[in-house]
């Protein structure tokens, strides 16, 4: 079985693994479509499957036990739709976790403070002026080579793409740059595999990019082994000349995975702000009055064994410069253009 199988085999165990263990919660205790069923409900569940608590408490100090006993304190028997959902978005919230979320008919919660608390450093219609009009296309790939000769790439998504076939002829129409841009400030991610595909262009050798656990049992800490994750190098064009990642805060989830992976890259340099983070796997779940609730349930460590939930920083910080943002210039890509030189 080869490696790229071998990593879908796992995740895949590790999904059964969560379905599992969510069916027999829901049988085990089943609870009322009442305010208060749905708020134990929503909790318990969280309690058995969510995978930051100990982290969360760490770093945030967020106790699920003293959660509970704050936010129980505010169910009422005669409590509407709208007034329960304020109040289970606000529990949630308390773990700071974009991966966790509640979606009703009416509304989505979230907690999207990993990157609504920070400047944006990015200004969409200042970093199009670098592409132009004239920039080719290859799936999520948008770039062109500029005046100095470097490449320029922007990919604000990873939902659709890119494959590595759109990879390979991108790097084959940069070939004779001297260096290359990705920027992919405001990605707030998609498809990880799509993901992987970028960043396998970068490697020249299977390279070790983290560690995974999961979820085994009902416990805080009951978890997997963590289990090695490497990336192979692409089967087609592997780019060697100096690469600069730019980021900012609203890189997440599998861009906070992406921008992981370049970190092991010996020719890349991360420039910009740190990542928004979103380092765990979601798992979706039902409480009784059928609202979807989204939580992490595999942690994901980089090649050092250190969580990247809150984001990673970059080896550049550079921030937009007001003076900058009057010429309509963009400060970071100028910042890489300038690394390069």
């Amino acid at each position: 079985m080869n490696h790229r199988i071998a990593s879908v085999h796992c995740i895949i165990t590790i999904l059964f693994s969560l379905f599992t263990l969510a069916s027999c919660i829901d049988e085990e205790y089943p609870a009322d479509n009442t305010p208060e069923g749905n708020f134990e409900a929503l909790w318990r569940l969280m309690d058995e499957h969510y995978c930051f608590f100990d982290y969360k408490q760490q770093t945030l100090s967020a106790d699920w036990n003293e959660i509970h006993t704050r936010y129980r304190q505010k169910i009422s028997p005669n409590m509407n739709n709208e007034q329960l959902f304020e109040v289970l978005t606000g529990m949630l919230g308390e773990l700071r976790d974009g991966h966790v979320n509640l979606g009703a008919s009416f509304n989505y919660g979230r907690n999207w403070s990993w990157w609504e608390d920070y400047p944006e450093n990015y200004y969409d219609s200042i970093a199009r002026s670098y592409l132009g009009r004239d920039y080719y296309i290859a799936s999520a790939l948008h770039y062109k080579v500029l005046d100095d000769n470097i490449g320029y790439v922007r990919i604000s998504s990873f939902d659709n793409g890119p494959g590595s076939g759109n990879v390979s002829d991108m790097l084959h129409q940069l070939l004779a740059c001297r260096g290359l841009i990705i920027d992919v400030r405001n990605n707030g991610g998609g498809q990880l595999t799509n993901a992987h595909n970028l960043a396998s262009h970068f490697i020249s050798q299977r390279t070790l990019i983290g560690y995974n656990y999961h979820k085994t049992g009902k416990g805080h800490n009951d978890f997997s082994t963590p289990e090695p994750e490497y990336l192979e190098p692409a089967n087609g064009i592997i780019w060697q000349k100096p690469v600069v990642v730019i980021t900012n805060r609203q890189c997440y989830s599998a861009t906070n995975d992406f921008v992981k992976c370049m970190h092991t890259v010996p020719n890349a340099t991360l420039l910009g702000d740190q990542t928004g983070g979103g380092s765990g796997m979601p798992f979706t779940q039902e409480i009784p009055n059928g609202w979807s609730v989204r939580y992490s349930a595999v942690v994901s460590l980089d090649a050092n064994r250190q969580h990247t939930e809150f984001g990673i920083q970059p080896d550049t910080v550079v921030s937009f410069s007001p003076s900058d943002l009057q010429r309509r210039k963009d400060t970071l890509i100028e910042a890489a253009r300038q690394l390069m030189k």
